[in-house]
């Protein structure tokens, strides 16, 4: 069994990590897709977030990871994937994903999407607060592996000059 797990990583988080670490454990195998939303500004481009997810995963064998600016449920469908996994972190993100999921549903009939709860350890870290401590000069070490450490540190002094 393949499972779906998207989003923008912008930058990939141990939280992020924590439920990819999860699935790979559980199915057979984890297709992580970079989404590369045209609309929005992101922080790292797809590539970089891309190969930033990789750098973070050598030692799982059954994850693949890949960027799209298709919608789920249409990569879903070209790629012969049934099954969606999405991280909550919080009651209100509940009520967004539910909305998501349905609509999903909808347009693709055959694709069920998993809740998964967010580890206690990870519950409150999202790509912005990251960012936003990073940019502060705080200690992000224990909020994102080690490479995306870096890079954040390497990009912010970058933008800063």
């Amino acid at each position: 069994m393949k499972v779906l797990y998207t989003g923008s990583f912008d930058p990939i988080t141990n939280g992020h990590l924590d439920l990819i670490r999860r699935c790979s454990r559980k199915f057979e195998c984890v297709v992580v897709t970079v989404f590369n939303n045209k609309s929005k500004e992101h922080f790292f481009t797809a590539n970089e977030r891309c190969k930033l997810i990789k750098e973070a995963i050598t030692d799982l064998d059954n994850v693949v990871v890949d960027i799209t600016e298709d919608m789920v449920v249409n990569y879903a469908k070209k790629n012969q994937i049934d099954f969606i996994v999405r991280g909550l972190r919080a009651v209100s993100d509940y009520e967004y994903e539910l909305m998501v999921a349905s609509i999903n549903k909808h347009m693709y009939p055959e694709l069920e999407t998993f809740f998964m709860i967010a580890s206690p350890d990870y519950s409150f870290i999202s790509s912005s607060i990251v960012k936003e401590v990073a940019m502060f000069g705080g200690d992000i070490s224990s909020l994102v592996p080690p490479n995306v450490a870096i890079a954040l540190k390497d990009k912010i002094g970058r933008e800063l000059k």
